[in-house]
């Protein structure tokens, strides 16, 4: 490549090398000429080049590393719908100024994934910009993305993803495949995100809220931080037909979008 730049802890830098793994992500969606993409932490431009090479419309490479996006620059400099963007993705995610429809990949940075993952599940209006997502996360935290109730895995991600997105597990990827190697493996996961959506709760935050009181002592029954919510009324859980002995995590994704559906209308 004749480059290098040592990664850097503080964002979470491990550039995926392994050509066959970038094949199978650029394929998991059907990329065509008129379709825009969005890839968040471009790094070297391993993946970039590999969704250029299938000649889609615009190409926004987002890379928050100032001596890496002047890589980019260089490397893309004779491709007429590469965009090299040196800025970081929580200031792009709420901004629709890239149009709409947009395909989304991303080898996140370990360190702030569930942010970068949250921030896209908690856009205010919806449907949101994108059409949908491949990203790549450690495997401990694709597999909390994807967990039933019951399991130690589950958890508020798993609430919080599962409410607006249909959500589909891909395939493993091995430590090996990056540069510098990390000490875990990963997993690429696909979103779609629900057009119509039963639980049409008016503000996500609220489901933030809900999940984040609730699962605060995932060991311990959620009698006490339910009342929290509700001010110590009962009638709430009888009207839910919700058993207050039961632990967070024995709860259904579609009892947490309830509870907080009229946790809504308390506090309106």
């Amino acid at each position: 490549m004749g480059f290098f730049i040592v990664s850097k802890k503080s964002l979470g830098q491990n550039f995926l090398i392994d050509k066959n793994i970038i094949n199978k992500i650029v394929k998991i969606e059907n990329i065509e000429k008129n379709h825009t993409i969005l890839e968040i932490g471009a790094g070297y431009g391993n993946l970039t080049q590999a969704i250029a090479d299938m000649n889609p419309q615009k190409i926004y490479a987002i890379e928050k590393d100032r001596k890496l996006s002047v890589h980019l620059e260089k490397r893309f400099k004779n491709y007429n719908n590469v965009k090299i963007i040196n800025d970081d993705i929580f200031s792009i995610i709420n901004n629709e100024t890239l149009g709409k429809n947009i395909i989304v990949f991303g080898n996140l940075p370990y360190n702030i994934s569930t942010q970068i993952l949250a921030s896209l599940v908690m856009i205010k209006i919806w449907p949101p910009w994108y059409k949908s997502l491949i990203l790549m996360f450690q495997k401990e935290v694709a597999d909390r993305i994807v967990a039933k109730r019951n399991t130690k895995e589950f958890s508020r991600l798993s609430v919080l993803s599962n409410w607006r997105f249909d959500i589909k597990e891909h395939f493993g990827v091995s430590k090996n495949c990056f540069s510098p190697k990390p000490k875990i493996n990963s997993t690429v996961l696909s979103f779609k995100p629900k057009n119509k959506n039963i639980f049409n709760i008016k503000n996500p935050k609220n489901l933030e809220t809900v999940t984040r009181l609730l699962f605060s002592n995932r060991r311990k029954m959620i009698n006490k931080n339910f009342l929290k919510l509700f001010n110590g009324n009962k009638s709430i859980a009888q009207k839910l037909n919700l058993d207050l002995h039961l632990r967070p995590g024995e709860l259904s994704n579609e009892m947490f979008y309830k509870i907080t559906k009229k946790y809504e209308t308390l506090i309106d």
